[in-house]
This record gives structure tokens, C-alpha cells and sequence, in this order.
């Protein structure tokens, strides 16, 4: 059964640039009511203005950190307040740390988990009860190839993002009875503000995040999800024939990505053994 955007409620996590920002004006555009949500007021605030002359929607700011349960509760609280319900969650906001596992922290490693998982994690707990009386509702979590396969130096987002794909498919089942939709997005590189947001940036391996996607094709295909249904779409062809590899030939991706690790670190092991 294809999903009509146009008159849903939709609440996007990490709305203020990059994948967020563009699915906003995407929904916006296709005639949705959007709530933003994200740390950053000043940006909110002309994201909305924009979408409101541009496309004529309705927008609704909202200037919250997703690890705090208050500002969960009064997103939600506020989204029922204006628009009188929700239909579609995204949970989109993310962090992410880059760096030899071993010299990072336990504080980078809670900060990360709790952004990328718990956040989403409970505000889908808290999103459930007014989900269920929304129209054709869809829970929407935006992971990563990360999340289908882990990289070395991303250990702790690839942590996070196995653990949101876990929570999805378990979910899956799990809202089948409240006829709530549960659907997975496993992009690929993306020029988004990741790299400036880093907890940690130590790592070796040159990241061309240049030359990513843009993020206007991670909300196209986001969109395309919600209006087919689509129980999960990986996106971009770096992640499609990395995790196509990974399925068919795991031991071969971890001999080349060994590999790749040993010649980086060349240099530390040959004085070691000296």
C-alpha cells in the first residue's frame, strides 16, 4: 500500500543540514506538515521561514537535544499541540567519532551510543501511543553501511548504527499489531557536517567525504521509502557493493581492510619489532 505524503504529520531528528535539511524541504514540498528538530535554534528558525514562503507548507521549529528526555517529551508534546498528532518519525540525528578504538574514551563511546541509539530508542517508546492514532504511521531510522558492516576507526558508530538496525528489525514485528510501518535506511558516504562534528578525529584512512552523496539523494530516496513502503533501501553504490561484497565474501573484506590497516600503521609496527 503506497503512503500519500502530502497532509502527513512528520517529525524530523537532525534537521538543520544535511540529510534532515533536505528531506524537510523534500516532505515540505510535497505538501506534508513538518516538525525540525535540532540543537541549533538559529538555523531551525530559517529553515522554517524558508520552507514556509518557498513551498507554502506548514513548519514547525523545535529547538531540542534528542538525549534529553525533557526536550523528547516536549517535541512530542508540541507536535500533538500543533498539528494535533504525528504520522511519521525520522530519526535522523547523528555524531559520530573517528579514530583507533583503543585511544578513544569511554565518554566518546557513551556520547555516540547515546545520540545515535538510545536517543531514537526512546523517543519511539515515547512517539508509540500517538504514532498508533496517526494515519498510515511509519517509524523511519536512518542508519548507515556502517550499521551492516562495520569499518575499523568508526568502531563506535558502527556500534551505534548495528544497534538502531537490531532495534528496527525487532520493531518491525513488534508495531506489525499497531499497524505501525518500520522502515531502515543504510546510506553510503554523504557530504553532510559529520566530519566537522566529530567526537574524535584521529584516523589514518584519507575519508573523501567530498566526494559522498549529496544529501538531497539520501532524502529522495528516504522519501521514496515512505510513499512505497519500502521495508529498507541502502543507498549509494559505495555501500551497495561494499555490503553485496560483505554478504557473499566477508572474509575477503576483512583481509583487505586488514590490510589497509597494517599499511597505515606500517610505520608504528616496524619500530616496535626494531
Amino acid at each position: 500500500m503506497r503512503r500519500v505524503v502530502r497532509g502527513s504529520r512528520i517529525l524530523i531528528t537532525g534537521a538543520s543540514s544535511g540529510i534532515g535539511r533536505a528531506l524537510a524541504g523534500l516532505v515540505a514540498e510535497a505538501g506534508a506538515r513538518v516538525a525540525i528538530v535540532a540543537r541549533s535554534t538559529d538555523k531551525l528558525d530559517d529553515l522554517a521561514r524558508e520552507l514556509t514562503v518557498r513551498t507554502k507548507a506548514e513548519v514547525l521549529s523545535i529547538t531540542a537535544d534528542v538525549t534529553s528526555e525533557a526536550d523528547r517529551r516536549r517535541m512530542l508534546d508540541t507536535v500533538v499541540d500543533q498539528f494535533g498528532g504525528l504520522d511519521v518519525l525520522v530519526n535522523n540525528a547523528g555524531v559520530a567519532s573517528f579514530g583507533h578504538f583503543g585511544s578513544s574514551s569511554e565518554d566518546i563511546m557513551r556520547r555516540v551510543m547515546e545520540v545515535n541509539f538510545f536517543a531514537p530508542a526512546e523517543l519511539i517508546r515515547s512517539a508509540i501511543p500517538i504514532l498508533t492514532e496517526g494515519h498510515h504511521p511509519a517509524i523511519v531510522n536512518v542508519s548507515s553501511m556502517c550499521g551492516r558492516r562495520g569499518v575499523p576507526a568508526w568502531s563506535e558508530y558502527s556500534a551505534s548504527k548495528y544497534a538502531l538496525v537490531g532495534l528496527t528489525e525487532a520493531l518491525r514485528g513488534e508495531m506489525a499489531r499497531f499497524d505501525i510501518d518500520v522502515l531502515l535506511l543504510v546510506p553510503g558516504l554523504t557530504k553532510t557536517d559529520l566530519r566537522a562534528n566529530l567526537l574524535h578525529n584521529t584516523g589514518r584512512m584519507k575519508i573523501e567525504f567530498e566526494k559522498g552523496m549529496e544529501p538531497e539523494a539520501v532524502a529522495r530516496a528516504i522519501l521514496k521509502s515512505l510513499e512505497k513502503n519500502r521495508t529498507e533501501a541502502v543507498v549509494g553504490w559505495e555501500a551497495k557493493w561494499i555490503l553485496r561484497l560483505n554478504r557473499w565474501m566477508p572474509r575477503l573484506v576483512d583481509r583487505l581492510m586488514n590490510r589497509r590497516v597494517k599499511q597505515l600503521y606500517a610505520a608504528e609496527s616496524a619500530k616496535e619489532a626494531g
